[in-house]
C-alpha cells in the first residue's frame, strides 16, 4: 500500500492484505492513487488518518460521513483505502452526471446517483450492494454544513444498513472546508491545510432507523470534538474570525441555527423550482420554447 509522504496513521498502519477492490481498473489503479498524490503533491495537504482498521475488510458497510467541503467525495474515501484499498461507492446527486467530466468518473467508480424528488430507488440499491458486500458512502446531513458543525441527520444511512444487515461506521473529516466549501472559491493550492480522517467505532442498529440515527449523530459530534482538538494542537493555534471555523469555536462561519435557517430556505426554493419546471414541461414548454418565447419578449421591450 503506498503512503505518499506527509500521510500519518498515528493508530498504526493495518496489516492487511489488498482487496479484491483494489484491482479495479479505474477506480482502484487510477482514482486512489490520483487522489493521494493530488491530496500530497498538487494541494500539499498534511493528513492524520485514525483508525482505518474499523472499516471491515471485507464485505459490506455502510460509511457515514460528514459534509463540510466539495473534496469530501474524494477525502471520505481515503481511509478505507488505507485499509486493504477498499473502495467507498458514494451516493451523490444525480446532476453530477450530467456533468461532462465528473458524471463519467461517478459511473467509472460505481457512485449511486440520488435524485432528491424520489430517493427510493437509490435507497434500494444501495441497500443490495451493502448487502453484496460493498462499502457504501452517505453524508447523512445531505448538503454542506455551513455552519461546519453537525447537522440534523437524514436517517438513510442507518435504515439502509439495518435492512442490509451490515455495519453502520461514522467518519469525520475536519479541514476540507479550507480547501473548498460552500459560497468560497476553491483553493487549489492551500497554504498549511491540513486534514484529519478519523473512522468511529460502528454504531448499535438496535431500535428504529430513528433511534440509531440518534446514536449516530451522538457518535460523530464526540468525534468531531476530538478531531478539532487535535487538528488545534497538532497545526493550530488558529485566529479568532476564521471563515472555515464554526462561530462556536471563535470563528465567522453561521451558527447551526442560521445555517440550518439558510438551508431550509435554499430547499424550500428548490421544492419551488421543481414545481415550475414539472408545471412547465406538462405545459409543453420546452427550454427551447422557453428561450423563443423569452427572446421575443426582449425584443418587444427592446422596441
Amino acid at each position: 500500500m503506498w503512503i505518499p509522504k506527509g500521510f500519518e496513521i498515528p493508530t498504526g498502519v493495518p496489516d492487511t492484505p489488498a482487496h479484491p477492490e483494489s484491482k479495479e481498473l479505474f477506480y482502484g489503479r487510477v482514482i486512489i492513487p490520483l487522489a493521494k498524490f493530488w491530496m500530497r503533491y498538487v494541494q500539499r495537504l498534511k493528513v492524520e488518518i485514525y483508525h482505518p482498521e474499523r472499516i471491515p475488510t471485507d464485505g459490506g458497510a455502510v460509511l457515514a460521513v460528514n459534509h463540510t467541503g466539495y473534496w469530501d467525495f474524494v477525502f471520505g474515501g481515503i481511509p478505507s483505502a488505507m485499509n486493504g484499498g477498499r473502495l467507498v461507492r458514494f451516493m451523490a446527486k444525480k446532476e453530477i452526471w450530467d456533468n461532462p467530466v465528473a458524471g463519467p468518473a461517478m459511473s467509472g467508480c460505481h457512485h449511486i446517483p440520488v435524485d432528491r424528488a424520489d430517493g427510493g430507488g437509490s435507497v434500494r440499491e444501495a441497500t443490495r450492494r451493502a448487502a453484496g458486500g460493498e462499502l457504501i458512502g452517505i453524508f447523512p446531513e445531505a448538503t454542506i454544513s455551513r455552519s461546519f458543525e453537525i447537522k440534523e441527520f437524514k436517517d438513510g444511512a442507518a435504515r439502509i444498513a439495518q435492512d442490509a444487515g451490515v455495519p453502520l461506521i461514522p467518519v469525520v473529516l475536519w479541514g476540507s472546508q479550507r480547501i473548498w466549501t460552500k459560497g468560497r472559491k476553491p483553493i487549489w493550492r492551500p497554504k498549511d491545510a491540513s486534514l484529519i480522517l478519523s473512522v468511529g467505532e460502528p454504531v448499535d442498529l438496535s431500535g428504529s432507523s430513528r433511534e440509531a440515527t440518534d446514536r449516530l449523530h451522538e457518535s460523530m459530534v464526540e468525534i468531531l470534538d476530538t478531531s478539532r482538538a487535535r487538528y488545534a494542537e497538532v497545526f493550530g493555534p488558529f485566529e479568532d474570525g476564521e471563515y472555515w471555523m464554526p462561530a462556536s469555536l471563535g470563528g465567522s462561519a453561521p451558527s447551526l441555527d442560521e445555517a440550518t435557517m439558510k438551508d431550509r430556505e435554499d430547499a424550500a426554493k428548490r421544492r419551488e423550482e421543481r414545481i415550475r419546471r414539472d408545471a412547465e414541461k406538462a405545459a409543453g414548454v420546452t427550454p427551447e420554447k422557453k428561450k423563443s418565447l423569452l427572446g421575443r419578449l426582449r425584443g418587444k421591450l427592446g422596441r
